[in-house]
């Protein structure tokens, strides 16, 4: 009840912000909502480049991207407490902006209704889903009603939704309610730099220098989805001393946990095991690794652009199952194969057990419109409209 409360005084002021902003005309310009910035970057890029549009990019908690000196962007921090003033500035360009690119499920959009010419479009900040989200969220059914109902107001401010395949755009008919009407088939903007090769090997030079990876090893990359009972302290659910001492001579294994893990790991293998946990770019990392270990993560649909061998573990399918569920049967949808202990792992990379015929059907279903040119492709429809 309380929570309610305090959700209804923060929309209440909003509201009255943005009804009053409303009153002022609507700029040329588009405003940028981000928190994991990726797909907001690559977007931005192109709206610079192919409008004379001036940008603004409100950035909450999380982002990390620099949008660097830019003539016609503005960078604001969009956070109440943080900075109440910034905040109100970025309501303000909110309500006079002709065009709103956002990139996750944001609450303050309840309340704010749109002018009939104004364009909302929805970037996500994934290519595919493993785990519900949205409206078919198991944790909905324990939210009271009037949150529901907030929830649908921000799923209706979406008048567009960038997809890269038309499966996802079935999983977003039931998370978002959205029909098809709302798909921009233009392809997941972030996607862009798996098509670039001359990119592609200047970052895995620059990333083995700077992390000391030799040459002589294959790299294995392990990045395991976040928890929320693991929010202090990661507890990895593999037997480290095992993995090294079968690996170590011909593997390093690349470590990434989320950012959101307040304490480092603890490496007692620094000549195995190197922490790339403080890298901003993941898929930068994607360039670098042979291998992919992971659970429950987006991951895999950008990673399968590379056609490279990849390795689920998730330690605790049925409770995770249970408590966020998955759009379809785990082992009909992982493109790898799926070990439950530390031994069924090291057997398979030490077998080379996969059929990469799985890793390019997989790819093929869930990149589908994604080509290299999403991003200018985006803002082309878009702009036209």
């Amino acid at each position: 009840m309380f929570r309610e409360l305090l959700v209804y005084i923060y929309l209440f002021h909003i509201k009255l912000w943005f009804t009053i902003f409303k009153l002022f005309p609507i700029r040329k310009k588009t405003t940028f909502v981000s928190s994991f910035g990726d797909n907001i970057y690559y977007s931005w890029e192109q709206v610079v480049q192919l409008t004379d549009h001036e940008a603004i990019i409100l950035n909450t908690n999380g982002t990390h991207y620099d949008f660097g000196h830019q003539n016609r962007t503005k960078i604001l921090n969009f956070h109440l407490l943080q900075n109440p003033i910034s905040f109100i500035r970025g309501i303000y360009h909110l309500a006079t902006s002709k065009f709103v690119f956002i990139d996750n499920y944001y609450g303050f959009l309840s309340a704010t209704s749109f002018r009939d010419s104004v364009k909302c479009i929805q970037l996500w900040h994934a290519n595919g889903a493993v785990k519900k989200f949205g409206l078919e969220d198991p944790s909905i059914r324990f939210r009271s009603r009037r949150a529901y109902d907030r929830f649908l107001k921000v799923y209706n401010r979406f008048h567009y939704i960038v997809v890269g395949s038309k499966k996802m755009e079935d999983i977003y008919k039931e998370a978002f309610a959205a029909n098809d009407q709302q798909f921009l088939r233009t392809g997941i903007p972030r996607t862009d730099l798996f098509f670039n090769q001359e990119l592609h090997q200047e970052v895995k030079e620059s990333i083995k220098l700077n992390y000391n990876i030799p040459n002589d090893k294959k790299v294995i990359l392990y990045a395991p989805t976040f928890r929320d009972t693991q929010l202090k302290q990661h507890s990895i659910k593999l037997n480290i001393n095992k993995v090294y001492q079968e690996l170590k001579d011909d593997y390093v294994l690349l470590l990434r946990l989320h950012p959101a893990i307040l304490k480092k790991y603890n490496n007692n293998y620094p000549e195995f095991i190197i922490d790339v946990s403080d890298y901003p770019e993941l898929n930068h990392l994607l360039f670098v690794c042979d291998y992919l270990i992971t659970d429950y993560s987006s991951i895999p649909f950008e990673f399968s652009l590379l056609e490279k061998p990849m390795i689920f573990y998730p330690y605790d399918l049925e409770e995770y199952a249970k408590t966020r569920g998955f759009w379809a049967r785990y082992e009909e949808l992982v493109p790898g194969p799926i070990a439950k202990q530390t031994d069924e792992l090291i057997d398979i990379i030490k077998n080379h057990e996969f059929n990469m015929d799985d890793v390019k059907r997989f790819s093929n279903e869930w990149n589908e419109f994604n080509d290299g040119q999403a991003s200018e492709k985006l803002v082309n429809e878009v702009y036209k409209k």
